[in-house]
C-alpha cells in the first residue's frame, strides 16, 4: 500500500523528532488499517505475542527441515568419499574435486534470479518443485557408474538447489520485523550445522548397507537421502506458505496485523509490488550489495571448505588413541571420522542460534560478525600450528563455531538494511550467489597430496576469514555507522526534495529516515 509523502513536511517532522524510529514507522503504517484500534498496550502486546508464536510454528520448523535436507544432500559426497566413492568410480583426485566444483557453478549462476521466480510463482509452488527436482538428482547420484555421470548429476543438483537458501532468507525477511529476523534466520541456518552432525551419523549407518542389491554403501547414501528429499518435496505443497498478503493460514484480521507491524518497523516487504528493472538497478548501484558480498564470501568460502572436507580432515588426525570409548572401532577409520565430526557441528548449531538471539536484542550484527570471526581465525590457526591431534581437533571445533554463526548473521544484516521486496530479493541473490561461487575455490584446496596436515587448505580458509569475513565486517560496520550519523544530522534530507511519491518509494533504504542496523 502506497504512502503519500510531502517532502517538506516529512523532513520537518523527522527533524523535530530527531528521526525517532517509532514515529517513522507510524508514518509508514498510517496507510494500513489497525484491527486493534482502541485496545490497551497490554492487550496489543498479548495479541502480538500470540501472532508471533503462530508465525514461528507455521514457518520456521518446516523451512529449517528443508535446509537440513538441502545441506545434507549437497555435502554428503564428502561422507561418500571416505566409504569408497572415489575408488569405485575410478576417479583421480582432480576428478573428484571437479565433481565438487561443478555443483557450485550451476548453483551460483542461477541464484540471483531465483528470488524473482519465487515471488512470481509463489513459495508454496516454487519451493516444493525445486525440492522434488533435487531429490531426483540426489537419487540419480547413487545410480551413476563413472565420473562423467557424476559430473552431470552434480551440475543439475546445483541448478535445482539454487533457489532454496536465498529464497527462504528473502521469504522470512518478508514476515518478521528487523529485530526478530536474526534469531529465526539463525534457527533456520543452524540446520546446516545439524546436517553436518546428522549427516555423519546417517552416513555411518547407511554405509553398512554395502552390498545390498548389488549397490555400494556410498550409493545407498545418495539413493535413500534422495528418496526422502523427494517425499519431503511433495509434503511441502501443504507445509510451505506464501507471503503475508496471500498466506492461507492467517485470518483476515491477522493478515492486517502482520502487514501493519512490518510497516511500523519501516518495512514495505509485505506490499504487493510488480517487478521493475528499477529494483534490479537499485541493488546493483548500492554499495552495501558489494560489501555484503565480500563478507558473505569470507564466511561461505570457509563454510564449504569445512563441510566438504571435515570428515577427511578428522580421518587424518589419528584420534583413536584419544578416545578409548571408540576402541572397538579400531580398523574402521571412515566410521570413526563420521562420528567424530558430530560434536563440532553440534557446538556450531548452538552458537548460531545464540548469536542470532544476541544480535536481535542488541542490533549489533556487525560486532557479532567480528566476534565470531575471531573464533574461526583462532581455530584454523590451531589447525595450521598445533602438532597434537587433540589440539587440531579443538581447532575444528573453533573453526565450526567461527563460520556457521556468521552465515546467518550476515544474511540477517543484509536483509535488515535492504528495503523493498524485489531489491532485497535481488541483493540477497547476488550476495549469496557470489558467496557460493567461492565454493569453486573451496572444493579444490584440500588435496590428497597435502595430507595429513593440509597446510594449503587451512591457510586459504584462514585468509578468507581474516580478509573477507573480519575485514569486510569492520569496513561495512563503520560505513553504516557514518551513514546513520549523517542521516540523524539531517544531511540526507535533500534526497527527497522535488520528488514525487513514486520516486520516494523507489528510494527504499535510501530514504533519509531509514536508519541502518549496525
Amino acid at each position: 500500500m502506497a504512502i503519500t509523502y510531502d517532502e517538506k513536511s516529512t523532513v520537518s517532522r523527522l527533524s523535530d523528532t530527531e528521526r525517532d524510529p517509532d514515529l517513522k514507522g507510524s508514518l509508514l503504517a498510517a496507510g494500513f488499517e489497525d484491527p486493534d484500534e482502541g485496545l490497551s498496550d497490554e492487550e496489543r502486546a498479548e495479541i502480538d505475542r500470540k501472532l508471533l508464536w503462530k508465525l514461528d510454528i507455521r514457518l520456521v520448523p518446516w523451512l529449517s527441515l528443508l535446509y537440513l535436507v538441502s545441506f545434507l544432500d549437497r555435502t554428503n559426497i564428502g561422507n561418500a568419499k571416505i566409504v569408497g566413492l572415489q575408488t569405485d568410480l575410478g576417479m583421480t583426485n582432480a576428478q573428484y574435486n571437479a565433481t565438487l566444483t561443478i555443483f557450485f557453478v550451476s548453483y551460483s549462476v542461477f541464484e540471483p534470479v531465483t528470488n524473482v521466480l519465487l515471488k512470481r510463482l509463489r513459495p508454496s509452488i516454487f519451493i516444493p518443485l525445486i525440492m522434488m527436482a533435487w531429490g531426483i538428482c540426489m537419487t540419480c547420484m547413487g545410480l551413476v557408474h563413472n565420473y562423467a555421470g557424476l559430473m552431470a548429476v552434480r551440475w543439475f543438483l546445483g541448478l535445482s538447489e539454487a533457489g532454496l537458501f536465498p529464497g527462504v532468507g528473502y521469504f522470512l525477511s518478508c514476515w518478521y520485523k528487523r529485530s526478530e529476523f536474526g534469531v529465526r534466520m539463525a534457527i533456520f541456518f543452524s540446520a546446516a550445522a545439524l546436517a553436518g552432525s546428522f549427516g555423519g551419523l546417517l552416513a555411518a549407518a547407511i554405509a553398512k548397507m554395502d552390498g545390498v542389491a548389488g549397490k555400494a554403501g556410498w550409493a545407498w547414501i545418495f539413493i535413500l537421502e534422495g528418496l526422502v528429499t523427494f517425499l519431503i518435496g511433495i509434503a511441502s505443497f501443504w507445509c510451505v506458505y506464501d507471503f503475508p498478503d496471500q498466506a492461507s493460514f492467517l485470518s483476515e484480521v491477522d493478515r492486517k496485523r502482520v502487514l501493519r507491524r512490518l510497516a511500523l518497523d519501516q518495512q514495505s516487504s509485505a506490499e504487493h509490488e510488480e517487478f521493475k528493472m528499477d529494483y534490479f538497478w537499485a541493488s546493483v548501484k548500492d554499495w552495501k550489495t558489494y560489501t555484503g558480498a565480500v563478507i558473505y564470501m569470507g564466511a561461505d568460502g570457509a563454510l564449504y571448505a569445512f563441510s566438504l572436507f571435515v570428515p577427511t580432515i578428522i580421518n587424518e588426525l589419528g584420534l583413536i588413541c584419544l578416545f578409548t570409548d571408540f576402541a572397538t572401532l579400531q580398523g574402521y577409520s571412515s566410521i570413526r571420522a563420521q562420528l567424530l565430526s558430530v560434536p563440532p557441528y553440534a557446538a556450531a548449531a548452538i552458537l548460531t542460534v545464540t548469536i542470532g538471539f544476541i544480535a536481535d536484542r542488541t542490533r549489533q550484527r556487525g560486532l557479532c560478525n567480528i566476534g565470531v570471526s575471531f573464533l574461526g581465525m583462532i581455530g584454523f590457526s590451531m589447525l595450521l600450528g598445533c602438532k597434537s591431534a587433540g589440539g587440531r581437533y579443538a581447532g575444528v571445533f573453533l573453526g565450526a563455531m567461527g563460520i556457521y554463526p556468521a552465515i546467518a548473521n550476515t544474511i540477517s544484516w543484509t536483509s535488515n538494511n535492504t528495503e523493498g521486496v524485489y531489491k532485497r530479493g535481488v541483493s540477497l541473490g547476488f550476495i549469496i550467489g557470489w558467496g557460493n561461487l567461492n565454493g569453486i575455490v573451496s572444493s579444490n584446496i584440500y588435496r590428497d597430496n597435502d595430507k595429513p596436515r593440509y597446510y594449503p587448505g587451512h591457510g586459504v580458509v584462514l585468509g578468507y576469514l581474516v580478509v573477507f569475513l573480519f575485514g569486510g565486517s569492520v569496513v561495512q560496520y563503520f560505513l553504516l555507522r557514518r551513514e546513520n550519523a549523517k542521516r540523524q544530522r539531517g544531511e540526507r534530507d535533500q534526497w527527497i526534495e522535488g520528488m514525487d511519491q513514486s520516486q520516494i518509494e523507489l528510494l527504499g533504504d535510501k530514504r533519509p529516515d531509514f536508519i541502518y542496523t549496525l
